[in-house]
């Protein structure tokens, strides 16, 4: 579920390979791309996304894939032969270098859980993938302040959105993790405090994000509220701030990445 604009980019596809790939904390494996088409590539920065096309085998091929991924493109993409064909996730930027023509991605992985995780545990440079399709799903409207809700999947979201909001920006992000060794450093601006919650074993994903965000004493004005993360955590934090706190639903900016028992 969500309020974000599906966006198709001029690029079409872009092709890529992996040049490295680093288990960054316990549950995030960094894999970073390159290749001269990385040179079409256009950085818009925040919480940027794009359609993720990854390898099934040595067969998958990236060469025949539609331009973009909307009605006509995705039939498209389901009648391409099923042994040739990749799958696709949306994933987020998390760092574009345009000098040295390198892309990052952060991988949630938990062990053999899901699709794109296991892929990035064993990714290899040299390694073909494509990308279809950007945007930015955080569109900021006038407010007093920003207030970020994200699990760790959203992380890499919330991350970019800090690292490129005005330094005079203030603010709250809210950010449950599962261990906290996977805290990352963020270039958050200084009115921002950025507050991680660790996950206790076997609760629910998202669960503490959203105890802790309805526990919050909001400072005067009207916020702007971006979530992200997976399903329940965003439309709880949606319900909340609409039905609860009276916010406009013009300030609210939601989507759920995943949901609890889907495959990812």
């Amino acid at each position: 579920m969500t309020n974000i604009a599906i966006t198709h980019s001029e690029a079409g596809v872009i092709q890529a390979t992996v040049v490295r790939r680093e288990q960054i904390s316990p549950h995030f494996v960094r894999v970073t791309l390159g290749g001269d088409d990385l040179k079409r590539f256009e950085s818009q920065g925040f919480d940027q996304w794009f359609r993720l096309a990854l390898p099934v085998d040595d067969a998958t091929r990236f060469d025949n894939l539609p331009s973009k991924i909307d009605t006509k493109g995705y039939l498209k993409f389901l009648m391409l032969p099923k042994t040739t064909r990749p799958v696709i996730r949306n994933y987020t930027v998390r760092q574009y270098r345009a000098e040295s023509g390198e892309l990052d991605i952060d991988f949630v992985v938990h062990g053999t859980e899901g699709v794109a995780g296991p892929w990035s545990l064993t990714a290899e440079p040299g390694d073909h993938v494509a990308f279809i399709d950007q945007g930015c799903g955080f569109r900021p409207v006038p407010a007093d302040y920003t207030l970020l809700v994200a699990d760790e999947t959203g992380l890499p979201a919330v991350a970019g959105v800090l690292r490129d909001l005005p330094r005079d920006a203030s603010g709250l992000a809210i950010i449950e993790i599962p261990d906290a060794a996977d805290e990352q450093v963020t270039d958050a601006p200084d009115g921002f405090t950025v507050q991680w919650i660790v996950r206790e074993h076997g609760a629910r994903p998202g669960a503490a994000a959203l105890e802790a965000t309805k526990a919050l004493t909001l400072p005067a004005g009207t916020p702007y509220i971006f979530t992200v993360g997976e399903s329940q955590l965003v439309t709880s934090v949606r319900r909340w701030a609409l039905s609860e706190r009276g916010i406009p639903k013009t300030n609210v900016t939601f989507c759920g990445y995943w949901k609890l028992g889907h495959s990812r």
